[in-house]
Protein backbone atom coordinates (compact mmCIF):
# COMPACT_ATOMS: atom_id res chain seq x y z
CA UNK A 1 0.00 0.00 0.00
CA UNK A 2 1.44 3.39 -0.75
CA UNK A 3 1.84 5.78 1.84
CA UNK A 4 2.25 9.29 1.87
CA UNK A 5 5.45 10.25 4.76
CA UNK A 6 6.39 13.52 4.68
CA UNK A 7 5.77 16.69 2.94
CA UNK A 8 8.16 19.49 2.18
CA UNK A 9 8.09 22.93 0.98
CA UNK A 10 10.69 25.24 -0.81
CA UNK A 11 11.18 28.68 -2.26
CA UNK A 12 14.30 29.43 -4.26
CA UNK A 13 14.95 32.40 -6.83
CA UNK A 14 17.43 33.39 -9.64
CA UNK A 15 18.20 36.96 -8.84
CA UNK A 16 19.61 37.61 -12.63
CA UNK A 17 19.77 34.78 -14.86
CA UNK A 18 16.26 34.69 -15.06
CA UNK A 19 16.67 30.76 -15.33
CA UNK A 20 13.29 29.11 -14.51
CA UNK A 21 15.46 25.76 -13.72
CA UNK A 22 18.06 26.95 -11.50
CA UNK A 23 15.76 28.56 -9.36
CA UNK A 24 13.61 25.19 -9.10
CA UNK A 25 16.14 23.59 -8.39
CA UNK A 26 17.13 26.16 -5.36
CA UNK A 27 13.71 25.45 -4.25
CA UNK A 28 14.07 21.93 -3.88
CA UNK A 29 17.30 22.03 -2.02
CA UNK A 30 15.48 24.38 0.56
CA UNK A 31 12.86 21.88 1.10
CA UNK A 32 15.29 19.35 1.39
CA UNK A 33 18.50 20.50 2.75
CA UNK A 34 16.66 21.25 5.74
CA UNK A 35 16.27 17.63 6.49
CA UNK A 36 17.39 13.62 6.69
CA UNK A 37 14.76 11.33 5.86
CA UNK A 38 15.29 8.71 7.91
CA UNK A 39 11.89 7.02 7.72
CA UNK A 40 12.55 4.75 4.64
CA UNK A 41 15.54 3.00 6.89
CA UNK A 42 13.27 3.31 10.50
CA UNK A 43 10.65 1.53 8.80
CA UNK A 44 13.08 -1.35 7.23
CA UNK A 45 13.10 0.27 4.03
CA UNK A 46 16.25 1.67 1.80
CA UNK A 47 16.16 5.09 0.90
CA UNK A 48 16.06 4.09 -3.02
CA UNK A 49 12.54 2.63 -2.53
CA UNK A 50 10.66 6.20 -1.57
CA UNK A 51 9.10 8.12 -4.34
CA UNK A 52 9.07 11.73 -4.47
CA UNK A 53 6.71 13.68 -6.27
CA UNK A 54 8.08 17.21 -6.59
CA UNK A 55 5.39 20.13 -7.92
CA UNK A 56 7.24 23.14 -8.60
CA UNK A 57 5.74 26.54 -9.52
CA UNK A 58 7.17 29.11 -11.68
CA UNK A 59 5.22 31.90 -13.80
CA UNK A 60 6.84 30.40 -16.97
CA UNK A 61 6.37 26.29 -16.21
CA UNK A 62 7.80 25.30 -19.69
CA UNK A 63 11.27 26.94 -18.88
CA UNK A 64 12.03 24.49 -16.33
CA UNK A 65 14.48 21.17 -17.33
CA UNK A 66 12.41 18.28 -14.97
CA UNK A 67 15.03 16.18 -15.48
CA UNK A 68 17.67 18.88 -14.60
CA UNK A 69 15.26 19.22 -11.02
CA UNK A 70 14.82 15.34 -10.52
CA UNK A 71 18.54 14.77 -10.69
CA UNK A 72 19.01 17.22 -7.44
CA UNK A 73 17.55 14.40 -5.31
CA UNK A 74 20.05 12.21 -3.30
CA UNK A 75 18.01 9.33 -3.49
CA UNK A 76 14.56 7.85 -3.88
CA UNK A 77 12.46 7.94 -7.44
CA UNK A 78 11.97 11.34 -8.65
CA UNK A 79 8.80 12.94 -10.63
CA UNK A 80 8.31 16.29 -11.46
CA UNK A 81 5.51 18.54 -12.63
CA UNK A 82 5.40 21.69 -13.21
CA UNK A 83 2.41 24.34 -12.77
CA UNK A 84 2.07 28.09 -13.24
CA UNK A 85 3.16 29.45 -10.14
CA UNK A 86 5.50 31.62 -8.56
CA UNK A 87 6.53 35.29 -9.17
CA UNK A 88 8.57 37.20 -11.85
CA UNK A 89 9.59 40.33 -10.21
CA UNK A 90 10.78 43.09 -12.98
CA UNK A 91 12.96 45.63 -11.57
CA UNK A 92 11.86 49.42 -12.34
CA UNK A 93 13.67 49.93 -15.97
CA UNK A 94 12.33 46.58 -17.43
CA UNK A 95 16.46 45.27 -17.76
CA UNK A 96 15.81 42.05 -15.43
CA UNK A 97 13.44 39.78 -13.95
CA UNK A 98 13.83 37.57 -10.79
CA UNK A 99 12.53 34.74 -10.61
CA UNK A 100 10.83 33.01 -7.79
CA UNK A 101 9.74 29.34 -7.72
CA UNK A 102 7.94 27.48 -5.04
CA UNK A 103 8.06 23.33 -4.30
CA UNK A 104 6.17 21.25 -2.82
CA UNK A 105 8.30 17.37 -2.10
CA UNK A 106 5.87 14.69 -1.26
CA UNK A 107 7.40 11.49 -0.30
CA UNK A 108 5.84 8.30 -0.62
CA UNK A 109 6.66 4.69 0.13
CA UNK A 110 4.85 1.29 -0.58
CA UNK A 111 4.51 -0.55 2.59
CA UNK A 112 3.64 -3.85 3.02
CA UNK A 113 -0.13 -4.36 4.00
CA UNK A 114 1.26 -6.68 6.79
CA UNK A 115 3.84 -3.82 7.96
CA UNK A 116 6.43 -6.27 7.30
CA UNK A 117 9.05 -4.84 5.03
CA UNK A 118 11.21 -8.37 4.83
Amino acid sequence: MRKRLVVEMGMGTDLHGQDYTKAAIRALRDALWHNSLSIAPALGYPRDAMEVEIEVGVAKPELVDKATVAAVLPYGKAQVSVVKGGLDIVNEDNTNTTVVANVAAVVYLEIDSAGDAS
